[in-house]
């Protein structure tokens, strides 16, 4: 598995390191991954990669792990990775190792458009905490659970979300100003940043006018791709 990050700290054969680990399982494995989300995108490449894997090797070693055991496993390697297991439309607590399904939004296209250039996790954070420490990050309304489930079944260009991450790393780029604007002025009712960057999304509700947005959107962005949605599951396969 070539990549940016070495075989060793891949968090696929860290997956399936664990799987054995907590299983006993012994049988031989070959994995090979195809990488079609850009590294540091915010888009959860890894982590569903490290789902994928848990979830492969029950099947493959035919374990049988309960599916709250696959959780706890998932929860070690990564806050996002139980999240993946699902898919779909959740709510997600903690520090992301609690997931209660929701009723899929479905039904919507969805263009992702990235600036050029990989968003660190970590400094991402750091940025955060800053703002929060002195006082400069804006305090979004809070939302309680049962009024964030009504909101997603509703129409996108009535979304209250908002991504904390945002507000300060446009602070740091530019050019997420330029991207957010480019694909609201693509036609998306609902923009917003992918976890801690660097790819930003469109949602549309005509998937005539996502397909001209993707066009577009390409000869101004290094990658822009659409995703798929599957109706009313919520989840999405990329293109």
């Amino acid at each position: 598995m070539d990549g940016p990050v070495p075989p060793e700290r891949n968090i696929v054969n860290k997956a399936v390191a664990l799987f054995r680990r907590e299983t006993g399982f012994d049988g031989g494995v070959r994995v090979a991954v195809e990488k079609r989300i850009p590294f540091g995108a915010g888009l959860g490449g890894g982590s569903s990669d490290a789902a994928a894997a848990l979830l492969g090797m029950d099947e493959l070693s035919g374990m049988k792990v309960p599916f709250d055991r696959l959780e706890v496993l998932a929860a070690e390697l990564g806050s996002d990775v139980p999240f993946f297991l699902y898919g779909g439309t959740a709510l997600v607590y903690g520090r992301g190792e609690v997931v209660r399904p929701i009723n899929g939004i479905g039904g919507y296209s969805v263009v992702l458009a990235a600036p050029g250039f990989s968003s660190d996790t970590a400094k991402a954070y750091r940025l955060l905490d800053e703002a929060r420490e002195n006082g400069t990050l804006g305090s979004g309304r809070q939302i309680g659970p049962a009024a964030l489930e009504e909101a997603a079944c509703g129409d996108p260009s009535g979304w209250p979300f908002y991504n904390d991450f945002l507000s300060v790393l446009r602070l740091e780029e530019p050019s997420y100003d330029t991207l957010i604007k480019d694909l609201q002025d693509s036609g998306a009712c609902f923009v917003g940043l992918s976890g801690s960057g660097s790819v930003c999304f469109g949602v549309f509700s005509d998937p005539e006018q996502a397909s001209a947005a993707e066009v577009s959107l390409k000869a101004l962005w290094p990658f822009v791709a659409s995703a798929v949605p599957l109706a009313r599951t919520g989840k999405a396969v990329l293109e």
